[in-house]
């Protein structure tokens, strides 16, 4: 008699992290399938980084004092003398990518998108993870404000393409390197008159990174926020004309915007026009997308001084309020379910399984997608797989039909069956209108 105790299974996927099973997943594709066709349509194209990269990358780009450096990065040892960060964000890379091989000596105005994963040590919550997914652009080579509204728009035609109802767009101009001085000399001020009753981070901002006490989600600290001077009395005449020009254009495409003097981005490398997409579904953080402008960010890792805007949708973020939204709408959207084969092939005995197997391959080589049982199951059994799939047809075969030659099609939305030699399955189902592709 065994008496062995059979070990329990106790490994987990790690804390901040989730697993996209295949039920979830077509919301997924839905998503990085819109994504591509705009920004293809849009003419940006596809660039592909390495996941991680040096560290001094992102501590030069991103801040030395931002939350990010200083708590959130995932930091290796990669030799004695060097390290590898785990990359938190895409911007920067794709801008080292666009310096080393440069880019910009055979064609400065570029047009990039991406699409991966990202890594922060954030305390985990919905829609934040510490391994999360993100799909953005980068439009390097350019200042003109118009650009700014493009990337706006952009990520505005993706999200009306997904049917994300009630997003806001969220916009600011943090000024540049001429006027935000004056700025932060005169918030910093005001801010220490209050400094016992902000919360122990945006104390430690005031020497640090006083623009993020902005947008502190902590109570008091909105409360103090808001009674603060705003960035854009303080704007140079050429960040006035840049911002007066972008909100102007939105207004002209018909995106309706909301003016956030609070606004400004956790990067210490955005200057100009910065910007967030928001959706009320998904509580204090609510952002779904957030970009800006970054004139400064090549030239400060190195290069030549190359405008450049861009933005990041968190598609965790996007998924979580899309649900939401279906949720509380269920007669408005469409379930977005994963795609079921068209064609579903029942083998009837053991003799006719080669030939199920035959006719299974000859309609995948023609772009007909099927399946099959694999399993041995009752023909009852291998139905019911059938109709919980959803297929359109189910090909039987049993020990008669292999004996004639022949098989039974069965049209599941009539229950009409037809009887076809087996030489003539696969131009029947090309002759069937619609084309029956996957």
């Amino acid at each position: 008699m065994n008496t062995e105790k059979k070990a329990e299974y106790t490994f987990k996927a790690p804390r901040g992290t989730e697993d996209i099973l295949p039920t979830k997943w077509a919301l997924w594709r839905k998503l990085e399938e819109i994504g591509r066709q705009e920004f293809e349509l849009c003419g940006y194209y596809e660039i592909r980084t390495p996941i991680f990269e040096d560290t001094r990358l992102f501590v030069r780009s991103i801040g030395e004092a931002t939350d990010i450096v200083e708590k959130e990065m995932y930091t290796f040892a990669d030799s004695e003398d060097s390290s590898i960060t785990l990359r938190p964000e895409s911007t920067a890379p794709v801008m080292r990518a666009y310096l080393e091989y440069e880019l910009y000596k055979t064609k400065k105005f570029q047009k990039f998108y991406y699409i991966g994963p990202q890594f922060r040590k954030e305390r985990p919550q919905a829609g934040r993870l510490r391994q999360f997914h993100q799909m953005g652009i980068e439009a390097v080579g350019a200042t003109d404000p118009l650009l700014d509204v493009e990337t706006i728009s952009v990520a505005t035609r993706i999200f009306d393409r997904i049917g994300l109802k009630g997003y806001k767009v969220k916009i600011n101009s943090i000024g540049c390197e001429k006027c935000r001085p004056v700025f932060r000399n005169i918030l910093k001020e005001k801010l220490c008159e209050h400094e016992n009753e902000l919360c122990d981070l945006c104390q430690s901002r005031l020497n640090r990174n006083v623009f993020r006490i902005l947008d502190c989600k902590n109570e008091k600290c909105k409360t103090i926020s808001h009674t603060m001077p705003s960035i854009n009395d303080y704007l140079c005449g050429e960040c006035h004309s840049h911002a007066k020009a972008v909100r102007e254009s939105l207004l002209e495409i018909g995106i309706p915007y909301i003016a956030d003097a609070h606004l400004v981005r956790g990067l210490d490398y955005y200057t100009k026009t910065v910007y967030e997409i928001t959706h009320l579904s998904l509580g204090a953080r609510d952002a779904i997308c957030a970009g800006g402008r970054y004139d400064n960010l090549i030239s400060d890792i190195g290069g030549p001084p190359i405008g450049s805007v861009g933005f990041a949708i968190g598609m965790e973020a996007t998924i979580l309020a899309l649900e939401n939204v279906m949720a509380k709408n269920k007669s408005v959207y469409q379930e977005v379910s994963v795609p079921s084969p068209l064609v579903y092939i029942v083998s009837i005995g053991e003799e006719t399984k080669k030939k199920c197997f035959y006719l299974l391959n000859l309609l995948r080589k023609a772009d007909i997608s099927a399946d099959f049982d694999y399993e041995g199951r009752s023909p009852k059994a291998q139905m019911r797989t059938a109709n919980k799939l959803g297929v359109k047809y189910v090909v039987v075969l049993g020990p008669d039909e292999l004996a004639r030659g022949d098989v039974k099609v069965k049209v599941m939305e009539t229950s009409e069956e037809i009887s076809l030699k087996q030489s003539e399955v696969l131009k029947w189902f090309q002759n069937q209108q619609p084309p029956l592709k996957s």
